[in-house]
Formats: structure tokens, C-alpha cells, sequence
């Protein structure tokens, strides 16, 4: 086989929050900030951002539940050809774990099958557990499984109410302390689904690592989240379809109620978060009944709550990168890389649009 050729990165690449240089090389697949003798080089101008994280996501998942690896792999390029070269995975009834094999496609950290209650979660999604006692097992055999994390669905609608059905959470709150405390024994982390004010208190004192949605935190459980430093992911193209949502449930009113105020506000939730300081990550929710590949959508979406375009950028690369323990770009880095033709920390909108897109060193868009 014929070596990939060295790859030139000239105008601006983003190293970290703190460096950015004028030029880099990618060499054997690493990258280099020393020129390399080598004679077959392609330049790529423009701005170079460490390859973007969509840090929920679910590959191997669509709207009825788990997929074939055909479709998976499906799924898997339409993120790496978005610039997503690093998938934390929220939870898929699929096996996934052969995608770790694929050079060609995104670094993937699997966080298991999301944990459940029958029928308390999207049919033929998640693990449904009969008993609530029988989760801190379930946790471990999931962090065992997984890629060192967890996935808990903390709330969901309650049925069995009749028309009082509203969001309820699944755990008591001593389970939930002790399921948290057996993933970390495995030295996995946990994150959550919550959508309800009810269970972000006793998430939080059980110490979930991250919260998906977090979309009915109160000013008072925002600032737990800012002094506890725990992330939430913003999942702002799932959060609009709230409203959809709202109008198919009309047997269940207060349901629908709160869906919609959470949906009218999601924007002002999304800014309240990050202006309390709480680490907000960017996240798609591809899989299920939103496709893959809108990266940049979300993006979009978070610049438009309120987030300036350059902590979005950040928050969707490098920042994230480091909290999930994977390496950015520096001197010898497996060069995972999105080129841009301006900068997008300046213009979101940009990331819909990259210019070149190199992975493990090898240019695949």
C-alpha cells in the first residue's frame, strides 16, 4: 500500500483554549509541529479544530429500537463526514463494540444499554429492570460492558397515573446512591436523561458524572450543578420536538403541560446554565427520531440560546475532548482533525462546511 501522503495544516490550527499556531504537519498519522523533509505534501489551508465530539449520541439505534451493523455504519460515517471524529455513545441496544476495529470510522466510547423501567422509557430501547433493587447490579455489568460509562433514564412519563400521568422518577433516591457508587467501583461514569425538576436533586446527591437534557433544572439545582462541576448536555434539536410531543398526549394533560413549558424556555435554560458555569456539552441525539451528521445544527441551536460561538466550538472539540480523557492536537497526537475554510469560533455556522476532514491521520472527506 502506498503511504498516505504528509499533510501540510497552514493558517490556524487550534491546539487548546490558550494555542493556536500557524502551521502543523501530519506525519504517519501524528501530529507535528517540526517540518518534516518529506516531499509529498498536500496542503490544507484554513482553520484546524481537533475533530468534533457529539458526546451524546447512538449509533446503532433508530426510531424502533436497535439497527443491523450495515445501518450502524451507516449512521457512524454520516457523523465522521460531519467533522464528529469522537462518539460518546448515550446508551444503544446494540452491540457497537466492533466499530473500535474501524480505523476509517469515529473513535466511539460506549456507554452500554440505557437502564430502564418497563414500560417507563422508548420501547425496545433500553434494559428494562422489574425491580427497582436490581440496578446497582445492572450498573455494574453495564460498566463492564461499556467503555466507562453509564447510561440511567432518571424520569420518564408515568402512564399508570391515567390522566394524572406526568414525568416521575424511576429510582429511589438510596438506589440510585448506591448504583452511582458501583459504576465508579467498576471506574466507569454515570450520566442521566432527565427531563423532570423531581430527580435532579437525587442525582446529584448520589454524584452522577453528567446530565442529558436537564431540562427541568431549577435556578437553585443550576447552581448545584455549578458548584459540583457537573456537565450537562444541551440536546437542543431533541428539546424542540417537545412541543411535537405535547400535542400527541392528549390523554395525559399535565404531561403535556410541562412539556410544552420546557419546550418555550429551553432556550432560556440552555443560557442559564452557562452563565451559572456549568459546563454545557454539545450533543445531537442522532439516533432514534433525529438523524446523524447535525453537528453543526446543534451548534447552531446553542448559539442561538445565548452561548458565544467560541465557547460552542470549544465545548464541541477540544474542551470535551479533555473531559472524556481523549487527546486534541499536540506534538505526536493521533491526528483527528476538521479544516474549516474561516474560523468557526467566530461564525458557527462555518461547521456545516468543512473543508477537509482527517482521521488517524488520513484525509476521508
Amino acid at each position: 500500500m502506498t503511504a498516505a501522503p504528509v499533510l501540510h495544516l497552514r493558517g490556524t490550527v487550534v491546539l487548546d483554549d490558550e494555542r493556536e499556531v500557524g502551521e502543523a504537519w501530519v506525519v504517519g498519522g501524528r501530529l507535528t509541529l517540526t517540518r518534516p523533509s518529506a516531499t509529498d505534501v498536500e496542503v490544507l489551508d484554513g482553520v484546524a479544530v481537533p475533530g468534533l465530539v457529539d458526546v451524546h449520541c447512538h449509533i446503532g439505534l433508530a426510531a424502533d429500537g436497535p439497527v443491523d451493523a450495515a445501518t450502524a455504519e451507516q449512521q457512524a460515517v454520516a457523523d465522521r463526514d460531519s467533522g464528529v471524529l469522537l462518539v460518546r455513545d448515550a446508551g444503544s441496544p446494540a452491540d457497537t463494540s466492533w466499530v473500535h476495529g474501524r480505523t476509517d470510522l469515529p473513535r466511539l466510547i460506549r456507554a452500554g444499554h440505557h437502564l430502564a423501567r418497563p414500560k417507563r422509557y422508548l420501547r425496545h430501547y433500553g434494559r428494562e429492570l422489574a425491580d427497582v433493587t436490581e440496578l446497582p447490579a445492572a450498573v455494574a455489568e453495564e460498566a463492564r460492558r461499556g467503555d466507562g460509562w453509564v447510561k440511567l433514564v432518571a424520569d420518564w412519563i408515568d402512564r399508570d397515573l391515567g390522566a394524572d400521568g406526568d414525568l416521575r422518577p424511576l429510582w429511589p433516591a438510596d438506589v440510585l446512591a448506591e448504583a452511582v457508587a458501583a459504576a465508579h467501583a467498576e471506574g466507569a461514569r454515570v450520566t442521566a436523561h432527565t427531563f423532570a425538576t423531581e430527580s435532579v436533586d437525587a442525582l446529584l446527591d448520589a454524584g452522577v458524572d453528567c446530565l442529558e437534557h436537564a431540562t427541568g433544572a431549577t435556578p437553585e439545582q443550576i447552581a448545584r450543578l455549578a458548584a459540583d462541576g457537573v456537565p450537562v448536555t444541551a440536546t437542543l434539536l431533541q428539546v424542540a420536538q417537545f412541543e411535537a410531543i405535547a400535542a400527541q398526549a392528549v390523554s395525559y394533560p399535565l404531561f403535556a403541560a410541562r412539556m410544552r413549558r420546557l419546550h418555550a424556555r429551553r432556550y432560556d435554560q440552555v443560557r442559564d446554565l452557562h452563565d451559572a458555569g456549568v459546563p454545557v456539552l454539545v450533543g445531537t441525539d442522532a439516533g432514534g427520531t433525529i438523524a446523524h451528521g447535525r453537528i453543526a445544527d446543534e451548534t447552531r441551536e446553542m448559539v442561538r440560546a445565548g452561548i458565544p460561538a467560541a465557547d460552542v466550538v470549544a465545548a464541541a472539540s477540544w474542551r470535551t475532548r479533555a473531559w472524556l480523557g481523549v487527546e486534541a492536537l499536540d506534538e505526536g497526537a493521533s491526528a483527528d482533525l476538521v479544516v474549516y475554510a474561516t474560523d468557526p469560533r467566530t461564525d458557527v455556522d462555518v461547521l456545516a462546511a468543512p473543508s477537509a476532514v482527517v482521521l488517524r491521520g488520513v484525509r476521508v472527506r
